[in-house]
């Protein structure tokens, strides 16, 4: 039986799935992290498939979604997009450490993962921290950079106002652009990476997490370790063939 929790770790607010019984064992730690607009109980699939299978998962809020939402807009959520990848970043290693210090957790052992932006989190997080063993990928880029430009354009092909002058976003690539996987792929370290994409994907790039996908199997020392599934039909939605490809990926690599 899957034990499922409410739980504030370190003034995160999270959903925490485990084994019945299990509460205070030390386990194998999955972090998922949900999309933009999102909140963290709409992966409960995720957790449970993975708490079946002895991991204990946590699924934090986001910073404006979820428990952590504020009276920010609409609008001013979207500008904030970086400032949220960012913290979420920051945020994995809160958590970890916190899980850490109650020692319920095998350090050894950390998996992330995300849908969308927690795609792209995921990405980030693995520039940052090697104690991430292994990690799936679901519509996500890590082309920060690049994919900030990109959504300039669709807002200007939308004739959305654009907030942000040249200076502050000269701003927002400096900041974003130590978590840019792409510039320093040997950080990948041969570790267990999935990346799932549909090719009819129209908020975040298929050609992005394709390119790189190419380019980071090339200092792979262990090629099978790095896998590329590209979707056909899903648009940007996590069909249910990736949900189980990312349970099974996790029980062969964590």
């Amino acid at each position: 039986m899957v034990t499922i929790e409410t739980r504030t770790i370190d003034n995160i607010p999270v959903l925490h799935a485990f084994e019945g019984g299990k509460e205070n064992e030390k386990l194998p730690l999955m972090l998922f992290i949900h999309g933009f607009t999102s909140a963290k109980e709409h992966n409960l699939h995720f957790a449970y498939a993975l708490a079946q299978k002895g991991y204990r998962v946590v699924l934090p809020d986001m910073l404006h979604h979820g428990e952590r939402m504020s009276d920010v807009s609409g609008d001013k959520r979207m500008y904030s997009f970086w400032d949220i990848v960012v913290q979420g970043i920051q945020d994995i290693h809160k958590l970890v450490q916190s899980l850490d210090r109650e020692g319920i957790i095998d350090r050894e052992r950390v998996g992330v993962s995300g849908t969308s932006m927690g795609g792209i989190i995921t990405f980030g997080a693995l520039s940052q921290y090697p104690y991430i063993k292994a990690a799936v990928t679901l519509m996500g880029t890590p082309y920060y950079e690049d994919f900030a430009y990109w959504q300039i354009e669709k807002m200007k092909q939308q004739e959305v106002s654009f907030p942000f002058s040249e200076e502050a976003l000269a701003k927002v690539i400096s900041i974003i652009k130590p978590f840019d996987l792409t510039s320093c792929m040997e950080k990948l370290d041969n570790r267990p990476l999935l990346l799932w994409h549909s090719k009819i994907d129209e908020v975040v790039p298929f050609s992005q997490s394709c390119d790189f996908y190419r380019k980071a199997k090339a200092v792979y020392k262990n090629p099978e370790k790095i896998q590329y599934i590209a979707d056909e039909t899903s648009g940007h939605k996590v069909s249910r063939a990736a949900y189980l490809e990312t349970v099974k990926w996790f029980a062969k690599y964590l």
